[in-house]
């Protein structure tokens, strides 16, 4: 069993509260990452997408499902899978930072231990590409 880090930081030229609600919408978020998503259960907190939330990614028994556990308006999201999933001890985390001329900071990291031997460096690829696409059109879509 490996252990897998994924470490993306990027800075955006869009302000950091409509970063934020690009990647807190669930819907959105799946937009970003060319995927469908969609929320089945609404967090108890003020944004229906903070802490409890749930995500389904994907489509039918190839859906994954992830569980917001941390959420702090226009800084931190966190969040870990918590349906059956060739990984475990997956962790998301998703800061925003202020940055210089009204650009944000994206800085995105998960790690996860596979299961399946070598599965973990086919997720961990896929997953990277597919994040570094999504940073990219987060100026169009925001």
């Amino acid at each position: 069993m490996a252990m897998y880090r994924i470490e993306i930081d990027e800075t955006v030229d869009v302000p950091r509260r409509k970063v934020f609600a690009l990647f807190a919408d669930h819907h959105l978020f799946g937009k970003l990452l060319g995927a469908p998503v969609k929320r089945i259960k609404d967090s108890h907190q003020a944004d229906p997408n903070g802490i409890g939330s749930v995500r389904r990614i994907g489509i039918g028994p190839v859906g994954l499902e992830e569980t917001v556990t941390n959420f702090e308006p226009d800084s931190l999201i966190e969040y870990t899978i918590t349906s059956m999933s060739p990984i475990r001890n997956h962790l998301g985390r998703i800061r925003f930072e202020e940055a210089p001329e009204g650009k944000t900071r994206v800085n995105y990291t998960i790690s996860f231990e596979d299961i399946v031997p070598f599965t973990g460096k086919v997720v961990s690829s896929a997953l990277e590409q597919g994040i570094r696409r999504g940073i990219k059109r987060v100026p169009q879509l925001a």
